[in-house]
């Protein structure tokens, strides 16, 4: 740090506090050629970053924006405020990756796939304003595909050598009790 006084390039931290939160650093400082005293800030610089909309306008990521869009599509759905504000900072967290600008359909995209995973409900709230349907066949499709997506396949049958003496004795009397059998009249 240069010395507003000298100019001399070398100088000791006497005291450094925190302020606001601790996004600031004050620190006190002096100066080792001319033993003079002076105050520095410290605070990290932010770089806002833009989101590049379809029409190539642009115009500064805003979190409430999405945490809006996010709310009414969760909205009379069971989940939770909490969950809602962690799916944003894990949403903004991955938007860490861009430099000063992301496409907007970057976060569309990232805010569908976490909804997903969330609620089918939801998710299909969310896309029906962020993908704007056309019509009534457009949205039938994307249902089609949410559907397809949760028939889960059937276990494997269970293989005759696997599962031992145990669990055959076992079935055998749980399908004996569900019969009656063997119990008293």
């Amino acid at each position: 740090m240069k010395c507003p006084y000298c100019g001399h390039e070398e100088d000791r931290v006497l005291d450094s506090r925190p302020l606001e939160g601790a996004s600031i650093i004050r620190r006190r400082r002096e100066c080792q050629g001319c033993q003079k005293r002076f105050t520095t800030y410290e605070r990290l610089e932010s770089v806002p970053l833009m989101v590049i909309k379809s029409d190539e306008r642009r115009e500064p990521f805003n979190r409430e924006k999405l945490r809006e869009g996010i709310l009414r599509a969760c909205e009379k759905r069971p989940i939770g405020p909490d969950v809602i504000e962690r799916l944003l900072a894990e949403i903004e967290y991955e938007l860490q990756d861009y430099v000063m600008q992301v496409p907007s359909r970057v976060i569309g995209e990232k805010a569908l796939k976490k909804l997903k995973e969330l609620d089918p409900v939801a998710y299909i709230r969310f896309a029906s304003v962020y993908r704007q349907f056309r019509d009534v066949d457009a949205f039938l499709n994307e249902l089609e595909k949410i559907k397809k997506e949760e028939i889960k396949p059937a276990p494997p049958p269970m293989h005759p050598g696997r599962g031992g003496k145990r669990e055959r004795k076992k079935s055998a009397a749980a399908e004996a009790a569900s019969e009656g059998v063997g119990s008293a009249p």
